[in-house]
């Protein structure tokens, strides 16, 4: 059967005013539509649209240069802009230049070989110092040890206490970033804490943890 784009931005329309995710609108187009179904970048240069207000389903003239604004120029432009700010959104930039959604996406999937990924979570971020003096001194002790006497870390018990914090989380989509498949993964670290804290102590061997406790109050 064959479908003009405007019977399935009407459905895409349908779709946002039901609260249906874009992911969903675009599995149900390619359901009824098969081949001739609109491309998930298109459905989401629509939810774009309707969230900014404009509940238009009809072709209308873009703002901005034209498509030949993807050049070798604006696209280092482009990337520079993301390098300074690694959490921008599409929607964000776009509605900053004028230009549009779509060529956005293409530009940061297809020219810059980027996509968006979340980060992770570690107790804390660690200077090139701490990484590799320490660590390195430690791993040295400890084979040095372990040679004169392979028994050793079995008869150790040891223990340690921390402060456990409450937090208010950021959400993964928020911490997001632009990366492409050769960047390192981003991380983050807590840096603000809450009041809410209690102490935590425990002494652990070789075999796991030997007695563990929360301290109260006081």
């Amino acid at each position: 059967m064959m479908a003009d784009n405007k019977e399935q931005r009407v459905c895409i329309k349908f779709c946002f005013l039901l609260v249906k995710s874009a992911d969903e609108t675009v599995l149900m187009l390619q359901e009824a539509f098969k081949e001739k179904a609109l491309s998930r970048t298109q459905v989401y240069e629509w939810y774009s649209r309707f969230k900014g207000g404009e509940m238009s389903c009809e072709d209308q003239p873009r703002s901005g240069r034209p498509s030949t604004c993807r050049n070798d120029e604006n696209l280092e432009r482009f990337h520079n802009t993301i390098n300074a700010d690694h959490r921008q959104t599409i929607g964000e930039i776009s509605e900053i230049t004028g230009l549009s959604w779509s060529l956005f996406q293409r530009m940061l999937t297809e020219d810059l070989n980027m996509k968006r990924v979340s980060t992770k979570f570690i107790p804390r971020l660690l200077t090139e110092d701490k990484k590799k003096t320490n660590c390195v001194n430690v791993c040295y002790d400890l084979r040095e040890q372990v040679g004169n006497n392979p028994q050793i870390l079995s008869k150790v018990v040891t223990g340690d206490e921390t402060w456990c914090y409450g937090y208010d989380p950021e959400t993964k989509q928020a911490s997001s970033q632009w990366k492409t498949p050769n960047s390192p993964k981003p991380k983050k670290a807590r840096q603000v804490r809450s009041n809410v804290k209690i102490m935590l102590i425990s002494f652990f061997d070789a075999s796991g943890i030997v007695r563990k406790e929360f301290v109260p109050p006081g």
